[in-house]
């Protein structure tokens, strides 16, 4: 018996100890988004920041004379903000609208592919078709024998799934009727290409369409024609690569799916439904338009079969509605049981990777060196002769943003730049402020009744810009419990140790949403330098490098970090007690604060709720929010916006905070130190 036991807590422990190795330097997100005010001073200070950066960019640049552009900000409910410029200089026999404003119209490129894959997620939930099922299912000529007969040559079409051309797997290439270098240069042996004159077979070849033939509309046999033979990039589902064509050909599954046009399809599912009434595949009027000087010209162009990856018309009010509709709805898009916000597969930068047909950037740059936290933004780029278009979604933060830009081709990089860095850390520090006042302070367990003996169990919550949300003293039944948890398991003494608090968006009572469900994971300081490079060198002295290793003093420890050091998987979810998850711990008792409608808010009424009471399941206990306990306070700021920017409010169906909190800075509690008689009140 006892054998068995000693075994059970061996396996235990060392389940434990491989779970809490495994963990982060710090989780992320590390905190539920925050609620927004587009009139909030630190808000109205950062978009007046971004628009004098802006203009700053314009001032400097005589090159953007001839450049527009469009920039809005929205949260799941509304607008936040919007700033616009017009060109100073316009092609004087068709300048397009007077004035850039929200109600503007763009051609917006690539972005066309996330309404193509919405499209096919619809049908996915409707029962019409199944991500999973190959592409010849409902583009039935690819299977015939016409398109296998070249055996490993041709693209094999029964192994490619429409899940894989959503998400950049399919293998297959990138363009057929477009970005041919034979039509943009006079003179290929220039870049040391050989000419090929007119009468030259591969001519003859070419598609009778689009850039090769006036921009004459291709169409779906144009493109099948040119697939008839053509060999894959890769094979299916081995690597992402980039493919416009992958997108035509959902486009012509929706087609033959629904029995329409794939135009119709999209307007009717989507742009109707949501109110996108300046949105369309049919081009709109100049008086809308905004017009690049010197490619006005392709405002005309038809895109035929490839207006799936690349024909909508659009402003960047509309594309406001459509963010906000993802934002509050990619959990589950289209009643799918998707995810949508999810990555599918790698790209060659380490930090990128692709959705469905999400370009993913994650980041730990943007919160600046002081925070290892990383930030993820799901976008979507697009660009046509003249335009660059790009959306970001950034659910950590409940935000979505648009940059629209007509002109110079290159600028809309730093207009990202200087857009997403600025209202991020905003975001953050709003959402750190909120946090620090709902959750943070002083817990204590109540007063025993009579006759019962008290309970020494206590708990302090304190917010750090590094760790989120984090329990710096935490007294168990009298067991000081950030001095046992190291020592039980075992942790490695020259990492500072964090029990950080990291929410699940659940609730105990999901009808009432009542009883937030966060859970406990602990986490290490990241350790600094950069891993000890070798250099070859110039006698290529490989030996020297393979035969390195760790130190051979055996020592764990060092100035630098070992190349696994930021290996990191999630595993929150780790011990039990008695069946009840150890490391739970669920908020109660949201004190609301009310107010008289005709006088002003008082500073509790902007700030919201605070929890007053945390249950730590497993601990079988409840404890209560000592009064006066937390951080609170308020962030001035302001400023008077620019005519060009127009700040909105966030229209929320609860009282949106209209001021910023004073983020915590209570000092880290020592693990040893117990609770002050001050702090048990």
């Amino acid at each position: 018996m006892g054998t068995r036991f000693g075994r059970a807590i061996l396996l235990t422990t060392f389940n434990f100890i491989s779970l809490i190795c495994a963990t982060c330097s710090s989780q992320s997100p590390a905190f539920p988004p925050p609620s927004y005010s587009g009139s909030h001073p630190e808000l109205l200070k950062t978009f007046k920041h971004i628009e004098v950066s802006l203009a700053s960019l314009f001032a400097n640049r005589s090159d953007l004379n001839t450049s527009s552009y469009s920039v809005e900000v929205t949260s799941p409910h509304s607008t936040l903000w919007t700033t616009f410029h017009t060109a100073a200089e316009k092609d004087p026999k068709r300048p397009g609208a007077e004035q850039v404003d929200g109600s503007s119209v763009y051609r917006i490129a690539s972005i066309t592919k996330v309404y193509t894959v919405l499209g096919i997620l619809q049908q996915h939930a409707a029962g019409n078709l199944s991500l999973d099922d190959t592409v010849d299912e409902y583009i039935t000529v690819l299977k015939t024998p016409r398109y296998r007969s070249g055996g490993t040559h041709n693209i094999p079409w029964g192994d490619i799934t429409l899940r894989s051309l959503a998400s950049q797997l399919s293998g297959i290439p990138r363009d057929w009727a477009q970005g041919d270098l034979i039509t943009a240069l006079p003179d290929p042996s220039v870049v040391g290409l050989p000419p090929l004159p007119p009468s030259a077979r591969e001519r003859s070849d070419l598609p009778k369409c689009d850039e090769y033939a006036k921009y004459k509309p291709c169409t779906a046999r144009d493109l099948l024609d040119y697939l008839l033979d053509k060999p894959p990039v890769f094979m299916p589902n081995q690597k992402s690569t980039y493919s416009n064509i992958a997108f035509e050909l959902l486009g012509l599954v929706l087609t033959n799916v629904t029995g329409g046009s794939y135009e119709d399809y999209i307007e009717s599912s989507i742009l109707r439904p949501l109110n996108m009434t300046s949105t369309s595949f049919q081009k709109p009027s100049d008086s809308v338009a905004v017009l690049p000087k010197g490619n006005a010209w392709y405002w005309d162009v038809d895109e035929g079969v490839q207006n799936p990856t690349g024909g909508l018309y659009c402003p960047s009010s509309d594309m406001s509605v459509f963010l906000r509709h993802v934002l509050k709805t990619y959990s589950n898009i289209a009643n799918t049981k998707v995810n949508w916000l999810l990555p599918v597969s790698f790209t060659p930068g380490w930090k990128s990777f692709y959705g469905m047909p999400w370009e993913i950037y994650r980041t730990d740059r943007i919160l600046g060196s002081s925070s290892v936290r990383t930030v993820s933004f799901f976008t979507k780029g697009g660009g046509l002769p003249g335009y660059r278009t790009l959306i970001l979604l950034v659910p950590e933060y409940e935000l979505g943003i648009t940059i629209f830009t007509a002109g110079e081709e290159t600028f809309i990089d730093q207009v990202v730049d200087i857009v997403t860095t600025s209202l991020i850390r905003a975001a953050d520090v709003l959402a750190a402020r909120q946090v620090a006042h709902k959750y943070t302070g002083t817990y204590l367990a109540a007063e025993p009744g009579p006759g019962s003996r008290a309970i020494n169990s206590s708990l302090r919550l304190s917010y750090s810009a590094t760790h989120g949300l984090e329990v710096t003293k935490w007294i168990s039944n009298g067991t000081d419990m950030l001095s046992v948890i190291p020592w039980q398991f075992r942790f490695p003494k020259d990492r500072g140790l964090h029990a950080q608090l990291i929410p699940t968006t659940l609730f105990r009572d999901p009808e009432q949403k009542r009883g937030e469900l966060w859970r406990i994971t602990f986490t290490f300081d990241r350790l600094g330098g950069d891993v000890d490079d070798y250099n070859y060198g110039d006698d290529n002295d490989s030996d020297k490098f393979l035969d390195r290793g760790p130190s051979s003093s055996g020592s764990s420890s060092s100035s630098a970090p070992g190349v696994w050091a930021d290996f990191c998987v999630s595993d929150v979810d780790t011990m039990m007690y008695a069946g009840k998850p150890l490391n739970e711990i669920v908020f109660w008792d949201q004190d609301i604060p009310t107010g008289a409608d005709d006088e002003e808010d008082t500073e509790e009424e902007r700030l919201g709720a605070r929890h007053g009471m945390v249950e730590l399941t497993a601990f079988r206990i409840n404890m209560t929010r000592r009064r006066g306990s937390g951080v609170g306070g308020d962030v001035g700021g302001s400023g008077r916006v620019s005519e060009k920017s127009v700040l909105h409010h966030d229209c929320d169906r609860d009282r949106d905070h209209e001021k910023l909190l004073v983020q915590d800075k209570t000092r880290r509690a020592s693990p040893r130190e117990e609770l002050s008689r001050e702090d048990l009140g």
